[in-house]
């Protein structure tokens, strides 16, 4: 590895580690009511779930809002970034998933603008309170990776890993799963990760969109469950 690659890699390991402070450990992405209705109820499922999601669903989306986001800022395109913005605002079907995404990204932007800072967040802090648009978690993971010169594959896939890493482990709490199926379970996702990701980096707005109906039901019906050990 280069200097350059090397510091890319520990900026990526530190974003995107589950210590950091943006509280992703609280969300399901209504994992907890697709359990609680019998739709998750093995290793085998939960692999097919996550799937799913990147193929057709939320995953696939925030990747190719994160790969137009990074673009935007790597380029310095402040119409297109703002268009970013607005569609990722828009494109969460519950208010839950609307929360999940809001929460993160306002979490992640305010750790990194003061452990990492660079003129470019403090111009998307002031955009997104000037717009009044929420600050989605992958258009602010990837603006921070694009201001910082992360290579866009190495963000994009870390990105989504730590998408399927999150659910995995919230659902090894929840089915249960044991430790090692939770890992078994993210190296069977290791190929679907990487080409959404890849799908991803030729993406135009216009290939946004999703058919994930079933996830998005049980995100809904979260928020009136009775029982609850998540945010969504």
């Amino acid at each position: 590895m280069t200097a350059a690659s090397d510091a890319a890699f520990y900026r990526l390991m530190s974003w995107l580690s589950p210590s950091f402070p943006v509280g992703a450990f609280t969300y399901s992405h209504g994992i907890e009511y697709a359990v609680e209705a019998g739709l998750l109820r093995d290793r085998a499922a939960l692999v097919g779930w996550l799937c799913d999601l990147l193929e057709f669903g939320s995953g696939r989306n925030d990747a190719i809002l994160f790969k137009l986001a990074w673009s935007a800022a790597a380029h310095d395109e402040a119409a297109a970034l703002d268009e970013v913005l607005d569609w990722a605002a828009a494109l969460r079907p519950t208010s839950e998933l609307a929360l999940e995404s809001a929460a993160q990204g306002e979490a992640f932007l305010r750790a990194v603008r003061a452990a990492w800072p660079h003129p470019a967040l403090e111009a998307l802090a002031a955009r997104i309170v000037e717009r009044a648009v929420s600050p989605a978690y992958p258009v602010v993971v990837a603006v921070t990776a694009a201001c910082h010169a992360v290579p866009l594959n190495a963000a994009l896939s870390a990105f989504l890993h730590g998408f399927v890493a999150n659910l995995i482990s919230a659902a090894v709490r929840l089915v249960p799963l044991g430790q090692t199926d939770g890992q078994i379970a993210l190296a069977a996702l290791a190929r679907p990760v990487a080409e959404t990701a890849c799908a991803a980096s030729s993406a135009t707005l216009a290939d946004l969109g999703g058919a994930a109906a079933i996830a998005e039901f049980c995100s809904a019906a979260h928020e009136t469950q009775y029982t609850r050990l998540f945010r969504s």
